[in-house]
């Protein structure tokens, strides 16, 4: 798991879901769950933030 106060970088995305944990894209985990549902949607909301985040980015 990362460090309690690292922060997610944009190379950390997107962010994947598997077996209960939500992982960074080159598997370390960066956060465990009860349920696999859970985790799917903990990584899709943070891959959409991140999404619109880059999208204001590029149109400021």
């Amino acid at each position: 798991m990362t460090e309690p106060n690292e922060a997610l970088k944009p190379d950390d995305f997107p962010l994947e879901a598997e077996k209960g944990r939500v992982c960074r894209q080159d598997g370390k985990p960066i956060a465990r769950t009860d349920t696999e549902a859970m985790a799917h949607e903990i990584a899709e909301r943070l891959n959409a933030e991140e999404h619109r985040r880059e999208e204001d980015k590029w149109s400021a």
